[in-house]
């Protein structure tokens, strides 16, 4: 992930993307800041602990949007607007309502046809598949 950013970098810098640069240095510096904070404690930083981080910008800047929505700064809003959807790409995709449906559907279609002792196993392989599903 940190080379797309960086290479994303590069080219918004190229392309005079001023608003899509200082969100990517925003990334950046967060994720050297936690990548500090991880050695001092003698961890790396997992691609698990990057994705919380990127999820943890967005939803600050949606606060700080809905606070500037409510006091009428559409400038800073624009402005929040604009970082969270340049973050937003580098998270994974979420499932839609229809597709965690059809997940939910299928898991337990196999659900219902199991003996009840089996179903611990389907539920631990439910539990394991959540993951998967993101």
């Amino acid at each position: 992930m940190r080379e797309k950013i960086a290479a994303d970098l590069k080219t918004a810098m190229k392309a005079g993307e001023r608003a899509k640069v200082d969100a990517l240095r925003l990334i950046n510096a967060a994720l050297k800041d936690k990548d500090i904070e991880a050695r001092g404690a003698g961890k790396t930083l997992s691609g698990d602990d990057e994705l919380a981080l990127l999820q943890k910008m967005i939803k600050s800047r949606q606060e700080s949007l809905e606070i500037y929505e409510k006091a009428g700064r559409e400038d800073l809003a624009g402005k929040e607007r604009g970082e969270i959807a340049v973050i937003s790409v580098y998270l994974p995709q979420q499932l839609s309502e229809a597709e965690a449906a059809e997940a939910v559907k299928a898991r337990s279609r196999t659900w219902a046809r199991s003996s009840p002792r089996s179903r611990r196993n389907i539920r631990g392989g439910w539990i394991s598949a959540k993951p998967a599903l993101r």
